[in-house]
């Protein structure tokens, strides 16, 4: 489960499972508490007009991170709402028919300047990616409070909304107070150039910055194969970046470079197999990926351009892809919390980087929802990793009691299907460079995370010699993978495991209570001339305040990463 995380349903203070940024303005805890509150729990209600000329794409929004929250600052600071003014109670509401919007059905193009007319308790409209809602029938529905609503009101939040919750589709769960779209401004009339007196072309004032570093791609087949090449023109990071789906001919390649995605999307001119297979030399930075031909024969080319094809984009900015998985097995972990088991398609081949997280999507009583997770591996077991083409994904799900989509994962059968899109998220492996003791607190299903991070600490990265997990829970039967981390302690003199416990028995005798300073600096110890780094991961107020105690103890930002929930 993980952030860089959207929770489940219900707001369990001892779990967490996300990664995220580690600052973000007061713009963004308003929109994560706006989503947190309501969005992230409303799927579908109808499609948005066809006279808004919408652009249709994948759901969710472009690109994709869960909630970030600003250090010191609590995201999930809800209010007591009134009766009769729950997340079902509005869903009803805005089902019921009543003109939300007070344009009797009508929508209209909202100016700049009458968008910020509308900026007042009685009549708040805010505008999300060109399109603006009215929010006051929400006012009293909003958990965060109206005070953190009206910091939204009369402006144009898109980009703020971008840094919080791109995976959600508000097109549909705001569908019934939407306003309009926003007017665009006509640009003022450009000269145009004079004509070119002689016969050669004219030249570009101003090429592409970095257009030789953008990846380029060549192919190349046999009588039975054909084979893709991508050059990245950088080192590819070996815990696999390439993501491949091949389904009815067509092909499509995502390569993960940093915070850069660059795509190959095509409709592949003949009929192949369903195989593929990718080989990628690392150090060179040339992916390879080869598809048997389903006739021999030469092809005159590899096949006709599909959306986005051989583009170079920012991830954040690259709709989300899913891929239909189906449920292999389930695995018990505790009282309340499993492993599923998902299988990829035939055609897909993804590995999920370390730190990353995937979404999956599903219908929950007709209503559209999506939830982010972070893989795990198998178990905990120190040996190589399964191959990058390994069709198997792990995820680590506690279910709620009342937890719509936690509950909804619950009932799947082996057999059933789940959509589960890409890898995302921003943890990098770069600052674990050099570094000799790594540290890692975690709450709940905070420990999601840090399960492949132990892994390849002892495994891969030879100069960490310590990995110490401080593992915070409420009861005994709620720690996860206990046997497993105890096993590893044991026979791992390089580990070490401690818990604690917020709700202990009368026979615990470990830790015991919350996160707090003077637990940190006990736990917290630098060796001379050792180099640390802390992970934490944990719900928002756990990660807040343990990040506030890190500082205070002398860490630096570039010796922490905090995924946040």
């Amino acid at each position: 489960m993980s952030q860089e995380r959207a929770r489940d349903d219900d707001d369990d203070d001892d779990d967490d499972d996300g990664e995220g940024e580690a600052t973000a303005s007061p713009f963004v805890t308003f929109f994560s508490r706006f989503i947190s509150g309501f969005l992230g729990h409303w799927g579908c209600l109808r499609s948005v007009p066809s006279m808004l000329n919408i652009p249709t794409q994948s759901f969710p929004a472009p690109g994709s991170q869960q909630r970030v929250a600003p250090s010191g600052q609590s995201e999930r600071n809800k209010v007591a709402l009134k009766p009769g003014h729950s997340l079902m109670d509005w869903i009803r509401f805005a089902k019921s028919g009543k003109d939300l919007t007070g344009l009797r059905g009508r929508l209209i193009e909202v100016t700049q300047e009458e968008l910020q007319k509308h900026n007042t308790r009685e009549d708040c409209w805010t505008c999300i990616r060109g399109m603006v809602y009215n929010v006051t029938p929400y006012m009293d529905y909003h958990p965060g409070g109206e005070e953190e609503l009206m910091k939204a009101a009369g402006i144009d939040g898109t980009e703020l909304f971008d840094q919080v919750h791109r995976w959600v589709n508000y097109e549909s769960m705001l569908k019934e107070c939407l306003v309009g779209r926003m007017a665009t401004k006509t640009p003022a009339a450009m000269k145009a150039p004079a004509p070119p007196t002689g016969l050669a072309p004219p030249t570009s004032a101003a090429p592409p910055p970095d257009k030789d570093s953008r990846p380029r791609y060549d192919w190349f087949q046999t009588d039975v194969t054909v084979h893709l090449v991508v050059y990245a023109k950088r080192k590819i990071p070996s815990s696999g970046c390439t993501v491949v789906d091949l389904h009815s001919g067509v092909l499509r390649l995502e390569v993960l470079l940093g915070q850069m995605s660059y795509m190959i999307h095509l409709g592949l001119a003949e009929e192949v197999e369903g195989n593929v297979a990718v080989h990628t030399a690392n150090a060179v930075g040339k992916i390879q990926v080869s598809i048997r031909k389903q006739a021999k024969g030469k092809w005159s080319s590899l096949g006709q351009p599909l959306e986005s094809h051989n583009t170079f984009l920012r991830k954040k900015d690259r709709a989300l892809y899913f891929r239909d998985c189906v449920l292999a097995s389930k695995t018990e972990v505790n009282h309340n919390t499993h492993v599923l088991r998902l299988q990829l398609p035939r055609g897909t081949v993804m590995n999920v980087p370390v730190g990353k997280h995937v979404y999956l999507k599903a219908l929950v009583q007709d209503t559209e929802v999506v939830r982010p997770y972070t893989p795990v591996d198998q178990d905990l077991s120190a040996g190589p990793r399964p191959s990058s083409q390994e069709p198997d994904l792990y995820l680590m799900i506690k279910v709620y009691p009342d937890g719509v989509f936690s509950s909804h994962l619950d009932s799947l059968y082996a057999g059933d299907h789940i959509s589960v899109s890409g890898p995302e998220g921003s943890f990098s492996l770069r600052p674990l460079r050099d570094v000799t003791v790594l540290y890692l607190l975690a709450a709940g299903t905070g420990f999601t995370p840090m399960a492949r991070l132990i892994r390849l600490a002892l495994a891969e990265i030879g100069s960490i010699r310590k990995t110490k997990l401080l593992f915070f829970n409420r009861r005994e039967e709620d720690i996860l993978w206990r046997r497993e981390l105890d096993e590893l302690a044991a026979h791992e003199e390089r580990f070490q495991v401690e818990y604690v416990l917020s709700e202990p028995s009368d026979s615990w005798s470990g830790r015991k209570g919350r996160v707090e300073e003077s637990m940190l600096k006990d736990f917290l110890v630098r060796p001379d001339g050792s180099k640390c780094y802390v992970c934490v991961c944990g719900p928002a107020a756990f990660t807040e305040l343990t990040v506030g105690f890190l500082k205070q103890q002398g860490f630096s930002e570039e010796e922490l990463h905090a995924f946040q929930g």
